[in-house]
C-alpha cells in the first residue's frame, strides 16, 4: 500500500544556542514543526543517514569541522537535501565556493527572519518538487498501481485509463493542487476520489460544485464564518476547508467562479491559510485541493475568464480524462455493470442485452459520456418487460429520434466526409450510394449498425447493396 509522504525535517546547525532557538521559533511561526537543532556539526551526517531531511541551514564557522568542509560531503552523500549556508563572513569568494559545492542560498548573520523563512520555503519547494518527480518516474515505470483498490470504482479495460491510474497514484502523495479536465460525465469526481484514496490522507474527501458562487458565498462555503460575521450568522460554521482538513477538497467547475472568488482561492493556495468570515486570525491547514473543469483551461485563460496565476497554481499537476467515445472497449463492461445496478435498484431480474446493442453503442458519440450511458441503461431497464431486451428500449439509439446515433466527433472538425460537387448536382442513385458508403464507414463495416443509421432494415440494406453492384460485362 502506498504510504503518504511524511513532512521532511529541517535541520539547523549552529554552535550559537541563541541563534538556534531564534531560528527554530521563526520557522515554527511560519508553520514548520519538524525541526531539529544541532550545536555540533559532527552529528549531522549520521542524522542525515537516519532521518528524512529536506533542508539543512548550515553555519560555516564552527569548531571541530567547518561548514565549507562539510558542505561537499552533504551534497555528495545526500544530493536530495537542500543546503542553506548562514554565516557572519561577508567574503564573496566563500559565497561563490559554497554555491559551487551545492548550496542553494547564502545568508549573512544576523539573518532577517523574513529572508530566512523565504529561503527555507524555496528550498523546501525544490526538495518537494524533486521528490514528487522521482515518485512519478518510479510509478510510471510500474505495470499496475500499487494500491488498485483506490481505483476500484472506475471500471475500465482501456490501456490509456490504466496509465492515468499510475499517474494519479504518483501525484496523490503530493500536497500540491491537481487539476482534472474532461468532458461532462467522463468521471472527474471519481478520479479525484481515487487520488484521495491512493494518498491515504487521514482527513475526509469533500466535494463541492462551485460554479457561479459569488465572492461572499464562495468565501463562506470554503472558509466558514464566526457568529455575528453578517446578518443571520447566529452561530459559528465550519467551511469546507475545515471539514476536509488533513484530507482532500474537490472543487468542481472551477472555471465558472467569478474574479473576486478567484483572488480569494489564489491567496489561499499561496499562503496555505485562510480567514473565516468575521475573524482576523488566520487558520493554517494541510488540505489538498483537487479542482476540475469541463472547459479548456487554456481557452479560459486566453479569454480572461480564468486568472493566469490561478491556473498555474491549480495545474501544478494536471490530468485529462478521455471521453467515452475514445475508449470504446469500456462500453460493454460499463453497460453490463449498469444493467446489474439498474436491475438491483428497480428490484427486477437482470435483463439480457440484445446482440446488436453493443454494435449500436459503439457508433453512438455519447456527448454525456459515462453518465449518459448509465442514464440510458437505467431508462431502458425501467421500461423493459421480459428477459431479452429490445433495442426499442434504448430510445437514444433509435433512428428518427432526436437522439439517433450520429458520427463520432473527431477533435474540433465534426464535418461529414460526404462531399458534393459544386458543378454538378448528384442523381438520386448517386446520393443513395454515397449515403450507404458513408453509413458503412461510420459503422466500421457492420451492416446492422449501418442500416440503423440509414433508418432502414438490414434486409433493405442488403437489397440496395446487391442492386448497386456493377453488372459484369
Amino acid at each position: 500500500m502506498t504510504a503518504r509522504l511524511t513532512a521532511p525535517t529541517i535541520v539547523l546547525v549552529d554552535d550559537d544556542e541563541w541563534i538556534l532557538n531564534a531560528t527554530r521559533l521563526w520557522l515554527m511561526n511560519a508553520g514548520y514543526s519538524a525541526i531539529v537543532a544541532l550545536n555540533d556539526n559532527r552529528n549531522l551526517l549520521s542524522l542525515l543517514n537516519d532521518t528524512p531531511v529536506g533542508v539543512v541551514v548550515l553555519d560555516l564557522m564552527m569548531p571541530h569541522c567547518s561548514g565549507q568542509e562539510l558542505l561537499p560531503e552533504i551534497t555528495r552523500l545526500h544530493p536530495e537535501v537542500q543546503v542553506i549556508v548562514m554565516t557572519g563572513s561577508q567574503d564573496i569568494d566563500s559565497a561563490v565556493t559554497c554555491m559551487k559545492h551545492g548550496a542553494i542560498d547564502y545568508l549573512l548573520k544576523p539573518a532577517d527572519p523574513d529572508r530566512l523563512v523565504t529561503s527555507v520555503q524555496n528550498a523546501m519547494r525544490i526538495f518537494n518538487l524533486r521528490s514528487e518527480l522521482n515518485a512519478i518516474r518510479r510509478q510510471l515505470n510500474t505495470t499496475t498501481p500499487a494500491n488498485p483498490s483506490a481505483f476500484a470504482s472506475i471500471l475500465t479495460r482501456s490501456r490509456l485509463m490504466h496509465q492515468l491510474f499510475k499517474y494519479v497514484e504518483a501525484v496523490s502523495l503530493s500536497p500540491e493542487p491537481l487539476l482534472i479536465t474532461g468532458e461532462t460525465g467522463a468521471g472527474k469526481e471519481l478520479f479525484a476520489r481515487a487520488c484521495h484514496d491512493a494518498s491515504n490522507r487521514t482527513g475526509a474527501f469533500i466535494a463541492e460544485n462551485v460554479a457561479g458562487l459569488d465572492e461572499l458565498i464562495f468565501a463562506d462555503t470554503l472558509f466558514g464564518h464566526r457568529r455575528g460575521a453578517f446578518t443571520g450568522a447566529e452561530q459559528d460554521r465550519k467551511g469546507l476547508v475545515a471539514q476536509a482538513a488533513g484530507g482532500t477538497l474537490f472543487l468542481d467547475e472551477i472555471g465558472d467562479i467569478g474574479p473576486a472568488a478567484q483572488i480569494k482561492l489564489l491567496r489561499f493556495l499561496q499562503e496555505k491559510q485562510y480567514l473565516p468570515l468575521g475573524t482576523d486570525h488566520p487558520v493554517r491547514t494541510d488540505v489538498r485541493i483537487v479542482a476540475a473543469t469541463h472547459r479548456d483551461p487554456n481557452e479560459l485563460v486566453a479569454t480572461g475568464v480564468l486568472r493566469r496565476d490561478l491556473f498555474y497554481r491549480l495545474s501544478f499537476h494536471q490530468l485529462h480524462i478521455p471521453p467515452l467515445r475514445e475508449r470504446k472497449e469500456d462500453i460493454p463492461l460499463l453497460t453490463v455493470n449498469f444493467l446489474e445496478e439498474a436491475a438491483a435498484a428497480l428490484n427486477r431480474p437482470i435483463p439480457t442485452p440484445p446482440q446488436a446493442l453493443f454494435d449500436h453503442l459503439a457508433v453512438y458519440p455519447f456527448p454525456g459520456n459515462v453518465r449518459e450511458l448509465k442514464a440510458m441503461v437505467f431508462d431502458a431497464v425501467s421500461r423493459h418487460e421480459g428477459h431479452v431486451m429490445s433495442l426499442d428500449c434504448f430510445r437514444a439509439l433509435q433512428p428518427g429520434r432526436n437522439g439517433r446515433p450520429s458520427p463520432p466527433v473527431h477533435g474540433d472538425d465534426p464535418e461529414p466526409s460526404i462531399r458534393f460537387s459544386e458543378t454538378r448536382f448528384p442523381t438520386l442513385k448517386e446520393t443513395e450510394e454515397l449515403l450507404i458508403r458513408e453509413a458503412l464507414l461510420r459503422a466500421d463495416g457492420k451492416k446492422s449498425v449501418a442500416a440503423a443509421l440509414l433508418g432502414i432494415t438490414r434486409q433493405a440494406l442488403y437489397s440496395r447493396l446487391t442492386s448497386n453492384k456493377p453488372t459484369p460485362s
